[in-house]
Order: structure tokens, then C-alpha cells, then sequence
């Protein structure tokens, strides 16, 4: 459950496919997609067909696949009103087009438009992106490469191709790009901005992992959500963004810079060896207050009675306030008791601009979930928010961070 609109409530993203074995990917684009709340529809060449059925496309997206210039019966492909590909063109918010061929990119760069998918392309006014895919010795190929370039040149976006196992049943580059990196740069072109550029922002994220033997370790429950989404926000805001992560299954945000730690002193070793260097540091992080004293070198056996000795971590936030100068300093208080007044004191003890408080017992606001229900308190104000996802929390922590800045 996702409080608030659906990542893509709104958009209309328009999908052009060419022909290539990566067809059968853009599947689940467009599901993602359509989770997400985009509406969705898809313009495929004679050659895609070739690769996946249009019936596919049309029960995933919803919408009749566009696959001729001139259509018997224009109303039912398109649901409008005016000329086919004019209509078409005008549509979307973004068009995608995935996968990207060597003969399509020609066509653009040429001003070629024979078909559909190239004549579409010559009248949308909306933004384009290439998402490309082919042979490793197609892409390779200087004349192809020369077309690519015209391409960056106009403006058109290019998402390069990766490089793994082809088709053809050899390693090279040529792979469709995965569909994160794809969706990624989608959310750059209709989310993304430049309020943040030549802004550096440090965010830490995650649990810490205490270890007590080598197979056992203390840790908590977080799930790294919250600062892996204030991350990728800052990233979309056109920051250049530093997070160091605690473990975590989550995969590194887009254009972020990843530093992996384990235990609360490795993350304030990281902290502190990267501070200097930002402007902003927002710690999301929930490290651990205790670490064993000792840490044994063999697994430690099961016995009737054993007795833990626990001793403080390092205070993070503490350090980072005696040499805080004129950066931004945010932190984040878990409290189950005493919520404000704790929060309000961790505020002035550590020298902060705000504090952001949750109760993990709030229904949604707890570990591992998408959403969250925070109060922002800063040394002259108390911001109750209502329960939102995790992302738009990011986004209005940035938003003060801004209004500081």
C-alpha cells in the first residue's frame, strides 16, 4: 500500500517498439508502468511484431497497439479525434522508445519518416528517449555511432546499451539497458529538476549490524526505505548525492554514489571521511546505540545462561555538530514514548536544523513499509504531517532543506 497518488498518477507515456529480441522486456516496463499509475500506449514496427504479439502489449497497457500510418479504423487504435499520427504524437508526456534499433536511430537522424513509428517520432513536440539495443558490431559500427551523436545533439535522450550475454550467444555491448536504468530516466525527464545542481548531499541509510561472534550480529528493523528514497529525490533534484547504506536489500538508487558499511563505527568512519566534502547531511541511518564490548573469534556455544556486555556506539550526529560550520545538519528520532520532548531535545543537544520524528507503533510508519507518518521540528516550529509515502517525505524534507539553503 502506497498513501497518496501512484508514482505516475497523470502521466501518458507513449512506447515505441522496434524490432529485437529485447522485445519481450518491454513487457514488463509496461506493467511497472501501469502499477505505477502511468497510462500507457505502445507503437510497435512490422519487425516487432516479428518478436512479440501486439495482443500482448494491448492487454498490458489497456490500449489498442498502434502498428499502421493509416489504420482501417482509426477510432478504436487511438480513441481520438484528429489526423492518426498527428493525434498520436501529441499525446504523451514522454515517448519511449524501446527497444531502439540501429535502423530507427538512422531513420531519426536522417529525417526519415516511412512508417509509423519514424513518422510519429518527426511530429511529436514531447520529449524522446532512446532506450538502445542491438548487435554489439550494429552498435559498433562508426556510421551508427554518427547517427547516435546527431541524435545527443538535438536533444534526443539516449539511454546506452549494456553490456552482457546477447543473442547471438557471445559477450558484448549491445543489451537493452535494465529496466530501472530505463524507468529511472523516465522519472528524470518528467520528475526531475534542477533546483538542487552543484549541491552536494550526504544521506545515510539503513540498519547497522553489531557483531557478537562470526555467524551472530545485533541490528534493528529498518529497512533502509526512508533514506534510500531522500537519495534518490536529491539525485531527481539534480544533487550530487553521496549515501552511505547499512545493509540492506534495496538496490542503489540511480546516479548516487554508494558507500556500503556494516557497523555504526564503519558508518561514522564514512561519515567522517565524506562530511567535508558536502553541503548537507541528512541522517535517516537507525544505528545502533550498543555494540558488544568484545567480539568473540569462534561461534559462541549454546549454554544454559550467557551474559552480554553492551557499551556505546559513537554519536554520529554529536560529531558531525562540533565541526558543523555552515552546513545543513538534519536528523531523524525514533521515539516510542515521549515523542516530541525527546525529539526537541536531540534537536539541541546535536546542534541541528530539524529533526524528523516517527513512532514506528503508528499503523504505516513503522520498518519495511512504503509509507510514512512524520512530525518535522525545527528550534521554533512542530510540523505534524499525515501519513504519506516515503517519497513524498523525502521531497518535503528536501523542499526545507531548499528554503535554508
Amino acid at each position: 500500500m502506497q498513501a497518496g497518488n501512484p508514482k505516475y498518477a497523470g502521466k501518458k507515456i507513449l512506447i515505441g517498439m522496434t524490432g529485437g529480441i529485447a522485445c519481450y522486456k518491454i513487457c514488463e516496463l509496461v506493467r511497472s508502468l501501469k502499477r505505477n499509475g502511468a497510462d500507457v500506449r505502445v507503437i510497435m514496427t512490422h519487425h516487432a511484431k516479428e518478436f512479440i504479439s501486439p495482443l500482448t502489449l494491448e492487454t498490458l497497457s489497456g490500449h489498442k497497439v498502434t502498428t499502421e500510418t493509416f489504420p482501417a479504423d482509426d477510432s478504436p487504435q487511438t480513441e481520438m479525434t484528429g489526423t492518426h499520427h498527428i493525434d498520436i504524437a501529441n499525446w504523451p508526456d514522454i515517448f519511449l522508445i524501446a527497444p531502439a534499433g540501429g535502423n530507427i536511430v538512422g531513420k531519426i537522424a536522417n529525417g526519415i519518416a516511412d512508417e509509423i513509428l519514424s513518422t510519429v517520432v518527426m511530429a511529436c513536440p514531447k520529449p524522446i528517449l532512446l532506450a538502445l539495443a542491438m548487435n554489439d558490431k550494429m552498435y559498433l559500427n562508426p556510421v551508427v555511432q554518427k547517427n547516435i551523436q546527431t541524435l545527443r545533439e538535438f536533444n534526443y535522450g539516449i539511454i546506452d546499451p549494456a553490456t552482457g550475454f546477447l543473442a547471438e550467444g557471445y559477450e558484448g555491448v549491445g543489451r537493452l539497458a535494465d529496466i530501472e536504468v530505463i524507468l529511472w530516466k523516465v522519472e528524470k525527464i518528467l520528475f526531475g529538476n534542477s533546483s538542487l545542481v552543484n549541491k552536494k548531499i550526504l544521506v545515510t541509510a539503513g540498519p547497522t549490524h553489531e557483531s557478537l561472534d562470526p555467524v551472530r550480529f545485533l541490528t534493528n528493523h529498518s529497512s533502509g526505505r526512508m533514506g534510500y528514497a531522500v537519495a534518490k529525490e536529491a539525485a531527481l533534484q539534480g544533487a550530487s548525492v553521496t549515501l552511505i547504506s547499512g545493509p540492506t536489500h534495496l538496490p542503489a538508487p540511480q546516479d548516487v554514489r554508494l558507500v556500503s558499511t556494516t557497523s555504526a563505527e564503519d558508518m561514522a568512519r564514512a561519515v567522517d571521511h565524506n562530511i567535508s566534502d558536502h553541503d548537507v547531511l541528512i541522517m535517516t541511518a537507525a544505528v545502533a546505540d550498543f555494540t558488544p564490548c568484545s567480539q568473540e573469534d569462534q561461534k559462541i556455544k549454546k549454554s544454559e545462561e550467557w551474559v552480554l556486555k553492551l557499551k556505546k556506539t559513537t554519536d554520529i550526529l554529536s560529531g558531525v555538530a562540533n565541526k558543523k560550520g555552515n552546513k545543513i545538519v538534519v536528523g531523524f528520532a525514533l521515539e516510542t514514548e515521549n515523542e516530541i520532548q525527546n525529539a526537541q531535545k536531540k534537536l539541541k543537544a546535536k546542534n541541528l536544523d530539524f529533526i524528523v520524528l516517527n513512532n514506528p507503533k503508528d499503523s504505516g510508519a513503522g520498518f519495511n513499509t512504503e509509507t510514512n507518518k512524520v512530525t518535522i521540528i525545527d528550534p521554533n516550529h512542530v510540523e505534524n504531517l499525515p501519513l504519506i509515502s516515503k517519497e513524498d517525505v523525502a521531497k518535503i524534507i528536501l523542499n526545507r532543506i531548499k528554503k535554508i539553503l
